[in-house]
């Protein structure tokens, strides 16, 4: 434990007594965790972000709306409006945040909405939906879906980490125990069946707890305001990176492994772009960003050459029909109970 981390101990002690006391008030019943008739599918973390629930969402939307009506409820980060709104193909990400804004154009017949009060927002959804999806929701315990999809890094294991300001957690790790399934994301390519099992077993998983793997998915093509190219496309050309997003590191290194020669202008998650920031923005000649990023960009850079890189999440191993059938049972289980 270095310097800096034994001076933060204390503040992350009571940064988590607290978190691990509010837990046992809604554990005991004693603050209610209110349930509903509709399955309810909560992906979150423990950590305080980039851990791929985003791609994960839109895994299961493509996933379960062959077979139900599906609604995605998120709480529309930085977003500058208040309430409940339902998310239109022809919204802003400053209407309703970038990523609810990128299910919809990317799933223009599910249902998307934005609410920071998360049982208001499921009061709202319930008639139009057979499932709903929670985004990012694991500490929002006013409400108590009916599954917990527990999202962690494969660099970045929740089970190595520690409570804010320490480290990245929102709370203490025993509150993974609330989940039903553990997928562990962002695995490296060719990840060993050694190393899983080493992982699974740092993870400390209960005996009614599942766990699965997953890998980033990188799409062959770039989209853009007015076009479609191949990625291969930026081979020989130099472009500027943009990101605000909260670990941009695995497309760094996926596009260098690729050779791709670009410089990167790294922002923070969600950032709003200001008025001079697009101005030198403009003066590059291509910019390559991520799908969320394009949300909040393009708009603002107009018809400038600007492409973003589809990304999704991939089961490894085979997994992925046992991960659908353990998420259609919870489901069933929902439904029937």
């Amino acid at each position: 434990m270095n310097l800096l981390r034994k001076i933060l101990f204390p503040f992350s002690l009571i940064y988590g007594v607290i978190t691990a006391v509010r837990n046992y008030f809604y554990d005991k019943g004693w603050w209610e965790s209110r349930t509903y008739d509709t399955p309810i599918i909560c992906v979150g973390n423990l950590s305080t972000g980039g851990t791929g629930k985003s791609p994960m969402i839109e895994f299961l939307i493509d996933f379960l709306r062959k077979d139900f009506r599906i609604a995605v409820l998120s709480r529309g980060y930085k977003r500058k409006t208040t309430g409940f709104r339902e998310v239109l193909v022809t919204s802003t990400a400053e209407e309703v945040g970038d990523e609810p804004l990128q299910f919809k154009q990317n799933f223009s017949d599910t249902t998307i909405a934005v609410c920071a009060d998360r049982r208001t927002g499921i009061e709202q959804l319930e008639a139009k939906a057979d499932v709903i999806l929670l985004d990012d929701a694991f500490q929002h315990r006013k409400v108590k879906a009916s599954t917990y999809i527990l999202l962690t890094p494969f660099n970045d294991l929740y089970s190595n980490d520690y409570v804010l300001p320490m480290g990245n957690l929102r709370e203490f790790r025993s509150g993974a125990q609330r989940a039903d399934i553990v997928l562990v994301t962002k695995c490296p390519e060719g990840v060993s069946y050694a190393k899983m099992q080493e992982i699974e077993k740092s993870l400390q998983l209960t005996t009614n707890q599942k766990v699965y793997f997953s890998k980033i998915g990188y799409d062959d093509f770039i989209f853009g305001p007015s076009e479609t190219l191949p990625l291969q496309y930026l081979q020989n050309k130099k472009f500027t990176l943009v990101t605000g997003i909260a670990n941009p590191k695995p497309l760094i290194h996926f596009l260098k492994r690729n050779e791709f020669q670009f410089t990167h202008d790294k922002f923070p998650d969600h950032h709003h772009f200001s008025a001079s920031e697009i101005a030198k923005l403009k003066k590059n000649e291509i910019i390559l960003t991520t799908e969320k990023d394009y949300m909040r960009l393009q708009p603002k850079l107009g018809k400038f050459a600007i492409y973003y890189l589809p990304i999704k999440t991939i089961i490894l191993r085979e997994q992925e029909e046992f991960l659908k059938k353990t998420i259609l049972e919870k489901i069933d289980e929902a439904r029937f109970s």
